[in-house]
């Protein structure tokens, strides 16, 4: 009788144990690499699931910025948390496609207290922002980006401001994908 409640726990082991296994296998071929994403939003996925650490391309101003993309509310979405300097400055956009405007559209919080929000448009294989600045201290109200993966897997970013009634260049990065690289808030 021993021998066979031995039996019976060790057949629940090895079916607790397959069970488990299968679970396992399913959460990790569910990675965000694999789950659905809103059609509008697939453009952007080689940045999705990947931290990328940037570097300015102004050599009289080091800047670095780090920053992760992640997919968002069940595939609606794709969250950026970046950090620039180690924290001195960072923000977080959520990106999203708007049905009623049939655009993609974003809001942009930051450490220094003001948001922006605006449109994004794919013209080939980069991608085009455009937003509207509430709250900048240093009379920034518009921004305009390009942004797209250059053929050796680096992402290059540029921007210009519209700063005090005139366009001004912006900022410029170059970044790779730097996984061990983390967005640090103060």
């Amino acid at each position: 009788m021993l021998r066979i409640v031995r039996k019976r726990n060790l057949s629940g082991r090895i079916i607790g144990f397959c069970l488990l296994t299968m679970i396992s296998v399913d959460v990790l071929a569910q990675s965000p690499d694999n789950l659905p994403l809103n059609e509008h939003l697939k453009p952007f996925a080689p940045y999705i699931g990947k931290t990328w650490r940037g570097t300015s391309t102004d050599s009289t101003n080091a800047i670095h910025d780090v920053s992760r993309w992640e997919r968002a509310l069940n595939g609606q979405a794709i969250r950026i948390l970046h950090s620039v300097n180690e924290g001195e400055y960072g923000g977080e956009t959520i990106i999203t496609w708007d049905s009623e405007k049939e655009s993609l559209i974003f809001y942009y919080f930051t450490t220094a207290g003001f948001y922006t929000h605006g449109t994004i448009t794919i013209d080939g294989d980069q991608f085009i922002s455009h937003e509207i600045v509430t709250g900048n201290q240093n009379g920034i109200t518009e921004v305009k980006g390009i942004g797209k993966i250059l053929p050796d897997g680096r992402l290059s970013s540029s921007s210009q401001y519209f700063q005090n009634g005139a366009w001004v260049d912006g900022h410029a990065f170059i970044y790779q994908e730097y996984p061990d690289a983390e967005v640090v808030f103060q």
